[in-house]
């Protein structure tokens, strides 16, 4: 049996600078003004959905080999944990946080469950079927959707190789920028006779999401096989995709006047199907980064991002309690696009109360997994004292922290 390949601290580390990204875009503060995306057209849903399919493709690529039915029967497995982990956010969203959305009217959350509130019972069987995703409660569900088809992305791809797969994955998402979500939808709808709009399915388009799943399942699989996955990325390179993203900043904040705007150009640069000059800001940005990976890296290094990575369920899941509780909390302030935001003090609180809670889960989830994995390895290192040296010394990798 070959082992899954060490879990590299890095990638978790910029999975929890994404979740500290997403949980103070998400937070309703003022401070969500300046994070969400800062630099261009990136979102930290991108890189989240990204780094989750490179440790995936990573771990299991060259154990799904040899031991393809176990690979899959793991990995469905987490699928419906995660699965798991979700009902039982719809299940605090559609009782505590709905009761006290209608008892005190508060806007914010009666928009968020609108349609439960309209629909009880087609919300429920809906989003127990991951059709009926209410907002903030919309990541999980792709989530699951994209870890359930790994394996068959892999096997896929062991036998017609990674093009095939990157191929297949670039005409899905050509198809989701002319409508295939409409189309699949309608389908849906008149299978299970439930009325769910479209806009009460999520807001990302699953069609077009893929895509940023499939590469980084492919680039992870590649530094799990390759020695030298990718070349180092020459200077003019790294010169031009500088460019590129100084040309999206500008874009960004409005600095190229009307004809070039985010609102000029809505479409080609929309997150949520990932329009095609989304797609190159994307791809210039992973490159300049690539190139200064080494100074990103430690950035990263820092804490608490490694921890918060490691247990990123459920830091993720903890982060919207607390957004909701932020949602809960607000009185009516409105910035100059119209949203209602804490400020001030109940701002600084809501900020502080939330990442030292998030900060305390992930350290509890980590303490959990090095007591599990401590319990597991004990019986196995009794059983080797008992071997000859030689053999012991073949035993001696520690396996690898199944991705969270």
């Amino acid at each position: 049996m070959v082992h899954k390949l060490e879990r590299r601290p890095e990638l978790d580390a910029l999975r929890g600078l994404f979740l500290v990204w997403m949980t103070l875009t998400h937070l309703p503060t003022r401070f969500s003004d300046f994070v969400n995306q800062p630099i261009g057209f990136i979102s930290s849903a991108e890189g989240f959905v990204f780094i989750s399919a490179l440790l995936v493709g990573r771990l299991y690529i060259r154990e799904f080999v040899q031991d393809p039915a176990n690979v899959r029967a793991r990995l469905w497995k987490r699928s419906f944990k995660i699965y798991g982990y979700h009902v039982a956010m719809l299940a605090f969203a559609f009782t505590v946080v709905a009761a006290y959305a209608q008892h005190t009217h508060k806007a914010a959350l009666i928009n968020l469950l609108d349609f439960y509130l309209a629909r009880p019972k087609a919300a429920i069987v809906g989003s127990l079927l991951l059709i009926y995703c209410p907002p903030l409660l919309d990541i999980l569900p792709m989530y699951v959707a994209f870890l359930f088809l790994t394996p068959m992305v892999l096997s896929a791809a062991l036998r017609f190789g990674w093009r095939f797969i990157l191929a297949t994955s670039a005409l899905l998402w050509i198809l989701a920028q002319f409508g295939l979500r409409d189309i699949v939808h309608n389908w849906v709808v008149h299978l299970t006779h439930l009325r769910i709009p479209l806009q009460e399915t999520g807001a990302f388009n699953l069609f077009a999401w893929q895509g940023v799943w499939a590469v980084g399942l492919w680039i992870g699989a590649r530094t799990a096989t390759t020695p030298e996955p990718f070349p180092q990325v020459p200077r003019w390179l790294a010169a031009g995709s500088a460019a590129v993203c100084l040309f999206f900043i500008c874009i960004r904040y409005g600095w190229l006047g009307p004809h070039l705007s985010a609102q000029a150009l809505a479409l080609p640069l929309d997150k949520w199907q990932i329009g095609p000059l989304r797609v190159v800001n994307l791809i210039a940005l992973s490159i300049f980064f690539f190139w200064l990976r080494k100074y990103v890296l430690r950035i990263v290094a820092l804490e608490p991002f490694p921890t918060l990575g490691k247990a990123s369920l459920r830091v993720f899941c903890a982060h919207l309690f607390f957004v909701v509780v932020g949602l809960a909390l607000l009185y009516g302030d409105f910035n100059a696009d119209g949203l209602d935001q804490l400020h001030g003090l109940p701002a600084v609180i809501l900020l502080a109360v939330t990442f030292t809670a998030l900060i305390l889960v992930a350290l509890d989830e980590v303490r959990k997994k090095h007591r599990r994995s401590r319990q597991a390895q004990t019986p196995a290192a009794v059983s080797a004292e008992k071997r000859p040296p030689n053999v012991q010394a073949l035993n001696d990798a520690a396996p690898a922290v199944a991705p969270d």
